[in-house]
């Protein structure tokens, strides 16, 4: 096997490779914070450009920005019993607003206890819902759409950069209804607004379905998810959209006057994605030389390097690779020189370890011959060969924005292969279901990989879904939802042996 970018493999340890594209695709890095990340410069790009594109989808589907206090008082938390069970674990919280310096150290001021506990933002449905019964007076000012943008915190034991860490970055929306049916289509309407933004931007195909009573959100009548299936064939939530009934409506006071004058509740809902995202795009694309980005969030969707040679003519060179480079820009191409003086070969590397979906060497030749020799990310390798093809610099430009939306389809169609043909569908007991995923010990390390089993369900809940939750733990396995639309479901529940309903998809997961 020739030399690949990385220094561990997808195959000999995938949480090693995912950790390595993380720190030599220059995404993040851990900070002095335990269970905290810093977003380095390619990772934030990444970042910005899946929010600008979620961002405006969010919004011309009605909703507006705006922003809450990290703080929420625990008095409002604890409105909601069932919320609070649900957080209360990784719930942060702030108990004094001050320090002083004794014996020349800094320590808490016992004096700047504050009245009330601070919970630092876990999720923000309580503190919207005490601004929701201030603004909401009648009818006429539902539906209420908004959404916002934030860190949130949930003290995390146990944290993998991007998919799991203690402050993490989000959107959160949150919606007013005055009636259950308008709040339940708009929790679905997102639902979808999420699922086309997970397949059109980020090339990653998923599942949307409802969550089982037992994996809803605390306080939620109804969770859906989409479900994305990584190499490793573990699922990621890679977003979850919730009907919240009227219990925070009725906990925060949230009520109008509707036509007939009467006072009643709102049905609200509330859905989110956060920067676990950016880790499902690096365990559905990456490769063993790095991250391949989807051109569509690619900060740099090109990226050129002129091979210099530390003689005269480089002045050339880097002016021919300039004048590609406003040409690309002009064509709506996020481009990039890359003239520092660094090693070309040590440059390209580089740049396939973070993914730039083309990259472009510019030798002496290519410049006096009006060329470009370019490679695309998404097809590096044939075999052990590294790829590269050379096109008239006209046609390299004319030809580079149907390029990148070929990359697109490209990384699309490979993941959306994966997943139809890794999910298994004969099982017929759970003994069937155990045998197929094997033990639990050692999984956190990688192993054998396997898909996802789907299987009839009775919609069992209570004692009863709580000792099938049970018995799926012992195998580090869970259900991930009910996929939406499908067909009339056949046969007995694998679990309860009664006529089924509909079928769930269960899976080892992030």
């Amino acid at each position: 096997m020739s030399k690949r970018a990385l220094s561990v493999s997808r195959e000999e340890n995938f949480p090693d490779w995912y950790q390595a594209i993380v720190r030599d695709g220059d995404m993040a890095e851990t900070s002095p914070v335990r269970g905290c990340m810093i977003i380095k410069p390619w990772g934030w790009g990444v970042w910005e450009r899946l929010q600008a594109e979620l961002d405006a989808r969010i919004k011309d589907t009605g909703h507006d920005n705006c922003y809450f206090p990290l703080f929420i008082p625990m008095s409002f938390i604890a409105k909601e019993a069932e919320h609070v069970e649900g957080f209360a674990k990784e719930m942060a919280v702030v108990t004094h607003h001050r320090l002083k310096n004794e014996g020349g150290k800094l320590v808490v001021d016992p004096d700047a206890k504050l009245e009330e506990p601070l919970i630092v933002r876990p999720t923000s449905e309580t503190i919207i819902g005490d601004a929701f019964q201030r603004w909401i007076k009648s009818y006429r000012d539902l539906p209420l759409l908004v959404n916002q943008w934030a860190n949130v915190v949930r003290w995390e034991m146990r944290t993998r950069l991007f998919l799991r860490t203690a402050e993490f970055l989000w959107q959160e929306g949150h919606t007013a209804h005055a009636d259950k049916d308008d709040a339940v289509a708009e929790t679905l309407k997102m639902l979808e607004v999420y699922r086309t933004f997970a397949e059109d931007v980020l090339a990653m195909p998923v599942i949307a379905g409802e969550k089982p009573a037992n994996e809803r959100f605390p306080g939620a009548d109804n969770t859906y998810s989409i479900e994305a299936m990584m190499q490793d064939g573990k699922a990621l939530q890679a977003g979850t959209s919730h009907y919240l009934g009227t219990h925070f409506a009725e906990a925060q006071n949230i009520q109008f006057q509707n036509a007939d004058g009467k006072l009643t509740y709102c049905h609200t809902t509330s859905w989110g994605v956060s920067t676990r995202l950016i880790g499902g795009v690096i365990m559905t694309h990456g490769d063993d030389d790095g991250l391949r980005l989807p051109p569509a969030i690619a900060p740099r969707q090109i990226v050129i390097v002129p091979m210099l040679r530390e003689k005269p003519e480089d002045a050339a060179l880097i002016e021919y690779c300039a004048a590609l480079e406003k040409d690309l820009k002009a064509a709506g191409i996020r481009t990039l020189v890359d003239a520092k003086a660094v090693k070309s070969a040590e440059k390209r590397w580089n740049w396939v370890r973070r993914g730039a979906p083309v990259i472009v060497e510019i030798g002496g030749r290519d410049a006096s011959g009006g060329n470009v020799t370019f490679m695309r990310r998404d097809k590096l390798r044939d075999g052990d060969k590294v790829i590269s093809q050379t096109l008239p610099r006209a046609d390299f430009v004319s030809q580079a924005p149907a390029l990148l939306k070929e990359i697109q389809q490209a990384l699309y169609a490979e993941a959306k292969a994966r997943l139809d043909g890794n999910i298994i569908t004969n099982l017929n007991s759970f003994e069937d279901l155990a045998a197929y995923f094997g033990p639990a010990e050692g999984d956190d390390e990688g192993g054998a990989f396997k898909g996802w089993a789907r299987v009839p369900w009775s919609r069992p809940e209570g004692d009863s879904l709580d000792a099938i939750a049970d018995r799926l733990k012992a195998l580090k396995l869970t259900i991930r939802n009910a996929p939406l639309g499908q067909e009339q479901a056949v046969g007995k529940c694998l679990f309860t042996g009664e006529p089924a309903k509909e079928y769930v998809l269960i899976a080892r997961a992030y």
